[in-house]
């Protein structure tokens, strides 16, 4: 059975301004998405996941 994809739970606006911070936007702008590494790609999660704590903690949300 092959993969589906969910909808993108980030939007893209923010997954270009992770792009654009970690240095491979150039090759999204070229390739597109599916050009990424993996490695960037889990880097981007990571990054955002980071944002996300930030956000909730100034928040003050558990």
């Amino acid at each position: 059975m092959g993969r589906r994809r969910r909808g993108g739970v980030m939007s893209e606006q923010l997954k270009v301004e992770l792009a654009k911070d970690l240095g491979f936007y150039g090759t999204v702008q070229q390739e597109g998405w599916g050009g990424i590494k993996s490695k960037d790609a889990g880097n981007m999660v990571k990054r955002a996941i980071q944002i996300a704590e930030q956000t909730a903690a100034r928040s003050g949300q558990p």
